[in-house]
């Protein structure tokens, strides 16, 4: 065996060794920004919190510079952690943000999150990903074809098939009725126009649309809106802990060789 052979192989188990260790010992701060709230916890490498999950509300409009003044601010005490996980309100690809309606502010537009971000927390590595797309992957069990629904400011959506994530689909930006698109026709500011009942009647025909379009094993409910379900729902369809969802920042790290840059959905 030749001399170089042998010091790539000799690196490449440091590595992996190194990388084991750090997954153990060192957390992974994950952030949940919403158009009603932002979250931060730091987690192990399987999504257990390692710390309480900290809270503020959103502030409307929440340009770039703000959000990122907010997030230093929320996890300045946090304990270590050498990786950074997004889940974000929009499209994002490769880091970088393609919508942000939720947040009322046009300087989102091809902004450069996953760096900027990474530059106010230590320069550590960080992928964003859909803010729904995060959640899922706390909330799913893993098998079949399951959907995500986050209700809050708008009608998030993410797609799962045997625990993979499908590529994203903004459903909010969809028409659904009388020209409107879910996110107008379900999102948190008809919610308080139209009342209780007359948006559960039109959550009763969004999720028979999905069913239609997709006839998923499951369908779960989520997103600080969910308190507020009480139509009768699909056999497939339950409700989950909206506290869960940022676990599913741990999903993002969690193999080596580090999993496929997931920000492009």
């Amino acid at each position: 065996m030749s001399e170089k052979s042998t010091e790539r192989e000799y690196t490449e188990r440091a590595q992996e060794s190194d990388h084991e260790e750090l997954s153990m010992t060192t957390g992974i701060l994950a952030v949940d920004i919403g158009g009603l709230s932002i979250k931060a916890a730091v987690l192990d490498i399987k999504g257990h919190m390692l710390t309480e999950r900290l809270r503020i509300v959103t502030p409307h409009p929440c340009p770039p510079d703000l959000l990122l003044d907010l997030v230093t601010s929320l996890t300045r005490d946090m304990p270590a952690f050498n990786r950074i996980s997004v889940g974000f309100p929009g499209v994002v690809r490769q880091g970088r943000v393609l919508t942000a309606a939720n947040l009322q502010s046009d300087e989102w537009i091809d902004f450069e999150l996953a760096k900027q971000l990474s530059v106010r927390l230590g320069n550590y590595p960080t992928r964003v990903i859909n803010d729904a797309d995060m959640i899922g992957f706390a909330l799913i069990d893993g098998v079949g074809l399951e959907i995500v629904v986050t209700l809050g400011t708008g009608f998030g959506t993410a797609i799962f098939r045997d625990g993979d994530l499908m590529p994203h689909m903004e459903l909010a930006h969809h028409p659904i009725a009388e020209g409107r698109t879910y996110d107008q026709y379900l999102g948190d500011a008809e919610l308080k126009k139209i009342g209780s009942k007359t948006w559960n009647e039109r959550l009763a025909l969004a999720l028979a649309l999905l069913n239609t379009l997709f006839h998923p094993d499951q369908i779960l409910l989520g997103g600080g809106n969910a308190r507020y379900v009480s139509t009768s729902l699909p056999a497939n369809t339950r409700i989950v802990s909206e506290a869960r969802g940022i676990s599913g920042g741990a999903a993002l790290w969690r193999e080596y060789p580090p999993l496929p840059d997931l920000s492009h959905n």
